[in-house]
């Protein structure tokens, strides 16, 4: 009777043409919401479920909620690493609306909160009922979690004449289980759904949207064998505009999924409708077309079945046993202590001045002109020997393993994020590019970072005497801001209260992870997690004084740092009902080659019954780690920790001591009144001299300290440049790579070559190229200071590495152009490279001249068009350098000597003669966005895309702008890349929006789908039976047989950034004119 009663219930609603707002489960400060905090990537605290979700098989403890309408059962990474790609995800994921959101400047609200009352369980069973009326006799849900998103925008840059757009989306996710299922339920109300993707931010001035995901993914990303689990339920824009009006329940805007449960569960099942056909978005709109083959990607490890990629009725895998999830610490209650805590650390601090560790030239002082993004390199152990006792070349590389630590026998203490570099003295290990640490331990920047421990203590508070061993600590970092949150369980009581000022353990998490301003480091940066911290506490007036002994012990299996703290000695007592308020401190901690030292006050008030009481106490400590001294790197200037906002509380129903910390990092000047310095003779830093007898503390004086020993010069300009690329190359420069040759005394040496290759130039003080030096191998220019060089006009100097004989693609990688060899038609990933390296510049459009072996591209940052010949030590140079505003298409004509190109700033099409003259404006009328352009040089036609939105289509005229005419208007969305075939003589395009891969004949008729199922493609070019594309879901180059449509393979550049142009080189040139 209750589901009769539900369908019944829901008839008028199914009725509607869409879902009233009203229709949403209650939500909002009145039912108790939680309000995420504003702004573009926030994500809530965990929040602790009553009882555990079965989520893919996995039972979770905790749900957090995201900006970009997405729920986690972790703690979510940055959003450059999930925002604008496709599923699977890393990490478990259910996403009701997936897009780059932002709720800055009052533009929506986000709430969220669990709910166990009857009205909010019984309008979910509801809906679950009637999407599965086989659970009817059997499911109800006890708990439920809801999380709505209301009125919220997308992410845009605004500038000060434009305004932020008024297109706002609201939806709402319920997920309502028992102990043994799980539901999801995505609400989306009328005119709930305004904008159906977003800009990536990485996309420059190149226009183009990514449309948002709707679905689930288990999220498998520690197990790189296998992309993971997954169910997509939208990813196209005309399915993600149906949401609202579409259903699998019958109520439009309403779609329910069972998501998990106690019994294997293959793969999240959409609801079926009370028996009636599932109605589908992906399927039914997509165009029919052979159906893609089964990639390695797609399929589990276990061999099972691939995933469905989209809402497909029937046909589910069989069911697969998944692992239970492990054991995460837990956290209930405080919501209000972590509040605003992110703005706090970042207030006053511009985001270009939160020091990014990956090298930069020109942000760190660098001259520019010289390569300032190399390739990265996979993890691993690699070993590097600079001789350090220079001469005149020092760009010198020797091994040696005699009589010293070499990382061939020693390379395996690095961390596996670390590369190992062999010195004069010994090795040592260091970080690679995106993580941080010591070497020996390093974690991923931006991270989230636990830290789990054990707390013992030996106290006296006031007159009672309290022990307590091994009390459970458990800390949360999250590595992108400097926030910090701990807690410590079981501790007694008095000595809970009494450790609230401590917070709760002196403040090791902020040194340990705070938010590093430019020029400094914190402490795990400089210590990894192996140190031990010495901390002496007097409070005053009582003048009571505790010990606190911190040791970290390394990290564990799962990453996760390990710290062990004792405490001994006597704290002033504390009322159990009163509350602590710590006040915002700044200590100055002061480096030797040993560790680190500092002092500093710090204020508290305890708030009770009787009043305030403000009370402060002093602190002093050593905190000592092993470096490496094999590196000769000068320990860091004096730094300043700020520690902007403390909380501290006691849960004493749960018996847990908790807190909070936001911190920053800086240099010391102009940081106020320096706290006063540890002795050097207590901080061990000096050896020190004591009167015969007096005993090593100098009958309780410090003695006197000897001197210490002289200083090493700072590294200079050229050192340090060099060593930032020798760490952004993996240790291990490739033979053509460029790395700065720097003098004994450290200044640049005045000749600079590219490697091993023989191209050599000189250069200024500065290390900055003197125009017109460049040479050719075997004839080294004269770089002496009286040499003055010819005036000649000033190129610039890129990366240079020449292709191998054969066939092969070349594709656009914002400052770089990369090489991938085709093997016939398959992808020589291992031979992939860089071909040529252009700082500054933003390449979108390339095509190759087959005639004069000359490569061409537009650099949309730049403005210009630029080319450069394939043969070795060729220097680029701009043909077209005026008169653009974001030129992106580009197509060669081998047999006109011509080129032609799209600027979808201007909304023209232009050609000109290949080396820049003859200009002429063919189009600059009926464009609105034009992107791709191709030609067929025999016929002498010309083909080009304009993704206008709201008419977008494909045109074509000849080579001379006569004949302008539609070639297709019907059945498009975005198409993004467009190829000529010159042997089968087909045009084909990839439409990001359709997702479909089409071809036609040149007069528009033939028309057929090749694949169905891209992802989001932005080029693509076509050789032999083959498809290639770039895709910026899978930020790779993506293969696809013609006659099948199947995915063959698949190229994922190790850096990761969107690709653009893509073209083909061929050893010869395609087709004659007849």
């Amino acid at each position: 009777m209750r589901a009769l009663a539900a369908l019944v219930a829901l008839a008028a609603l199914a009725a509607a043409t869409a879902l009233p707002r009203r229709a949403l489960l209650p939500h909002g400060a009145a039912r108790g919401d939680a309000r995420l905090r504003p702004g573009d990537d926030e994500s809530s605290p965990a929040v602790p479920l009553r009882r555990r979700l079965p989520f893919y098989g996995r039972a979770a403890r905790h749900l957090y909620v995201g900006t970009n309408g997405v729920i986690s059962t972790q703690d979510f990474p940055r959003e450059t690493q999930y925002v604008d790609d496709d599923f699977p995800t890393d990490f478990p994921v259910i996403a009701p609306f997936l897009a780059d959101i932002d709720t800055s400047g009052g533009r929506g609200n986000i709430y969220y909160r669990q709910d166990d009352s009857l009205d909010v369980l019984n309008q979910a069973a509801d809906y679950i009922w009637a999407g599965f009326p086989q659970a009817a006799g059997s499911f109800m849900p006890t708990n439920a979690f809801l999380a709505t998103w209301e009125d919220v925008g997308a992410y845009e840059e605004v500038s000060q004449d434009t305004e932020p757009s008024k297109k706002l989306n609201t939806f709402q996710a319920v997920v309502a289980y028992d102990a043994s299922d799980a539901y999801a339920i995505f609400l989306y109300p009328d005119d709930g759904l305004q904008f159906s993707g977003t800009r990536p931010k990485e996309s420059y001035n190149v226009q183009l949207e990514l449309p948002a995901r709707v679905g689930f993914s288990r999220g498998d990303g520690d197990d790189p064998k296998r992309e993971g689990l997954f169910y997509s339920v939208a990813s196209s824009q005309q399915a993600l505009k149906n949401l609202y009006q579409e259903s699998n329940v019958m109520v439009p805007g309403v779609w329910v999924f069972h998501i998990g449960s106690a019994a294997p569960l293959a793969n999240v099942a959409p609801a079926g409708g009370g028996g009636q056909a599932v109605v589908t978005l992906e399927s039914t709109l997509a165009r029919a077309g052979p159906a893609p083959a089964t990639t390695g990607a797609q399929a589990l490890e276990d061999g099972g079945p691939s995933a469905p990629t989209e809402l497909l009725p029937g046909a589910l895998p069989p069911a697969a046993s998944y692992p239970g999830a492990g054991a995460s610490p837990t956290w209930r209650g405080g919501a209000e202590l972590l509040e605003n805590l992110s703005e706090v650390v970042t207030e006053g601090l511009p985001p270009a001045e939160v020091r990014s560790r990956g090298p930069s030239p020109e942000a760190a002082g660098f001259p520019q002109g010289h390569p300032a993004n190399p390739p990265s390199h996979r993890y691993g152990q690699h070993g590097v020997g600079v001789e350090e006792d220079v001469s005149s070349d020092a760009d010198a590389f020797t091994y040696s393993a005699a009589g010293r630590e070499t990382c061939r026998r020693h390379g395996g203490r690095c961390s596996p994020h670390a590369f190992c570099a062999d010195y004069a003295t010994g090795s040592c290990c260091h970080c690679r590019a995106t993580y941080y640490g010591n070497g020996r331990q390093c974690l991923p920047e931006g991270a989230v970072h636990r830290l789990n421990g054990k707390v013992s203590g030996r106290l006296e508070v006031g007159r009672t005497p309290v022990t307590f061993q091994d009390a459970d600590l458990h800390a949360y970092v999250v590595g992108t801001d400097g926030r910090a949150y701990a807690a410590v369980s079981r501790v007694p009581q008095p000595a809970a209260s009494a450790l609230l000022p401590l917070a709760p353990v002196g403040g090791l998490l902020a040194w340990l992870f705070a938010l590093e301003e430019p020029g400094s480091e914190n402490g795990f940066s400089l210590a990894g997690a192996e140190f031990t911290q010495r901390l002496e506490v007097t409070f005053y007036p009582g003048q009571e004084t505790v010990l606190v002994t911190q040791t970290a012990e390394g990290l564990g299996p799962e990453g996760y740092l390990s710290v062990r703290t004792q405490l001994q000695g006597r704290l002033p007592p504390v009322p159990a009902e009163a509350g602590v308020r710590i006040a915002p401190y700044a200590e100055l901690y002061r480096y030797s080659g040993a560790g680190a030292t500092s002092e500093g006050r710090r204020q508290y008030v305890v708030a009770g019954a009787a009043g305030n009481r403000t009370l402060w106490y002093r602190l002093r400590q050593n905190i000592t780690f092993g470096g490496c001294p094999h590196a000769r790197r000068p320990p860091p200037g004096p730094q300043r920790l700020r520690v902007q906002r403390v909380f501290a509380l006691y849960d004493g129903a749960e018996r847990v001591l908790r807190c909070a910390t936001a911190s920053r990092v800086g240099p010391a000047a102009g940081a106020g009144e320096e706290q006063p310095a540890a002795h050097p003779c207590a901080d061990g830093s000096h050896a020190c001299e004591c009167p015969a007898g007096a005993g090593d503390r100098c009958g309780g004086e410090l003695g006197s300290p000897s001197p210490p020993p002289p200083s090493e010069r700072p590294r200079s300009l050229c050192e340090r440049w060099r060593q930032s690329l020798l760490e952004h190359y993996g240790g291990s420069p490739r033979g053509h790579q460029y790395v700065p040759r720097c003098e004994a005394a450290g200044a640049f040496a005045p000749l600079q070559c590219h490697g091993d290759s023989g191209y050599c130039w000189c250069v200024d003080e500065s290390g900055r190229e003197i125009q017109g030096t460049r040479s050719q191998p075997g004839s080294p220019p004269p770089c002496l200071p009286s040499v003055a060089p010819p005036s000649v006009r000033p190129t610039p100097r890129p990366d240079v590495s020449p292709p191998a004989a054969g066939t092969f693609l070349l594709y656009a990688q914002g400052q770089q152009i990369g090489y991938l060899p085709l093997d016939g038609t398959r992808l020589q990933k291992e031979a992939a490279k860089t071909l040529l390296a252009l700082h500054g510049s933003i390449v979108v459009g390339i095509d190759y001249d087959c005639r004069e072996k000359m490569l061409y591209w537009t650099d949309v940052a730049g403005r210009s068009i630029n080319r450069a010949s394939l043969e070795p030590g060729a220097e680029p140079e701009p043909v077209v350098s005026s008169g653009l505003l974001s030129p992106e298409g580009l197509a060669v004509d081998h047999l006109r000597r011509a080129m032609f190109w799209t600027d979808s700033g201007l909304d023209k099409i232009e050609r000109a003669r290949l080396d820049g003259s003859e200009r002429r404006v063919l189009f600059d009328t009926e464009l609105v966005n034009p992107r791709a352009i191709a030609v067929d040089p025999v016929r002498g036609n010309l083909y080009w895309t304009d993704w206008n939105r709201e008419a977008p289509k494909i045109e074509t005229s000849t080579v001379n702008g006569a004949n302008r005419r539609i070639l297709v208007d019907k059945d498009i969305g975005l198409p993004n890349g467009l190829t000529f075939d010159p042997f089968s003589k087909l045009l084909c395009w990839a439409d990001a929006g359709t997702k479909n891969l089409e071809c036609t004949f040149p007069d528009g008729t033939g028309r057929r789908v090749v694949q169905n199922n891209l992802n989001y493609p932005f080029s693509i070019v076509s050789y032999a039976d083959h498809f290639y594309h770039t895709d910026w879901r899978r930020d790779g180059v993506i293969a696809v047989n013609k006659d099948t449509g199947a995915f063959t393979d698949e190229y994922l550049p190790e850096q990761r950034s969107h690709l653009y142009g893509i073209t083909a080189v061929y050893p010869y040139c395609p087709g004659a004119r007849k």
